[in-house]
């Protein structure tokens, strides 16, 4: 099984580890695990801002250098569901459909794909779970406390299977944190807002770590932590499933 490695912007820049723990857990498990070097931006920025004319660019880019393997894995849910809702490139439409057909961000394709069982990951802290937005409503990663239907979630499951681990659930189990990309750049007061309620219910709890599928939640998440001083840190989930404490 080929399987793509598709790197989100801001975990190249700011968080590589990331990268690397999906990669060595892709290829633990088994998978083939290719980078395309010529990679760049998804193009989520720019249509988030009503430019999606500009981001034409990257999803040509994104159909040249991701064409050639089995499916796409990428760490992030948000940056998978814009690839799988808006990747369109003229001339090579059917190269496009394929890619949103076989795009999966980490968990669902741990779950979904290779359908996980067990794994040999131990991470002996107390850790709280974070649930994105886009990962939990557009890719269904796990349920929403909104509807009545019975409860799941493909992150949860994958993190029972880590050894040593505790999880510990915020009171709002689906809340945003405030980061919503460029949301927290014209609406800075409410993303501040948002992310310190969410913060302290994790804190409250006494946590660890905070965990999530979204690197970007996380790092808005992180910053508030730190401006507060807080001793808990923020943790990519690739990073808990490859981990390996003794």
């Amino acid at each position: 099984m080929k399987v793509g490695l598709f790197v989100p912007c801001y975990v190249d820049q700011f968080y590589p580890n990331v990268a690397i723990a999906t990669m060595q857990l892709l290829e633990k498990l088994g998978c083939e695990v290719v980078f395309p070097l010529e990679q760049t931006c998804c193009g989520q920025p720019m249509a988030n801002s009503g430019f999606s004319h500009i981001s034409e660019g990257c999803n040509k880019n994104f159909v040249d250098n991701f064409s050639g393997v089995d499916y796409v894995v990428c760490p992030s849910g948000s940056c998978t569901l814009h690839i799988k809702d808006h990747l369109h490139v003229e001339g090579k439409e059917a190269e496009a459909e394929k890619i949103r057909k076989q795009v999966y961000e980490l968990s669902e394709f741990l779950i979904d794909v290779l359908k996980i069982d067990h794994l040999t990951a131990s991470f002996p802290f107390k850790v709280g779970i974070h649930s994105s937005c886009h990962g939990q409503r557009g890719l269904h990663l796990s349920s929403m406390s909104e509807r009545v239907l019975p409860a799941f979630s493909k992150p949860e499951t994958l993190l029972n299977m880590v050894k040593g681990i505790t999880l510990c659930k915020p009171q709002r189990v689906d809340e945003c944190c405030g980061f919503g990309g460029t949301f927290c750049v014209f609406e800075e007061a409410v993303s501040a807002k948002m992310g310190k309620d969410r913060v302290q219910e994790h804190e409250d709890n006494h946590v660890d770590y905070i965990t999530g599928v979204d690197m970007s939640c996380l790092m808005h998440m992180e910053g508030i932590l730190k401006r507060q001083h807080s001793k808990v840190k923020v943790i990519h989930i690739a990073e808990i499933l490859n981990a390996h404490f003794n």
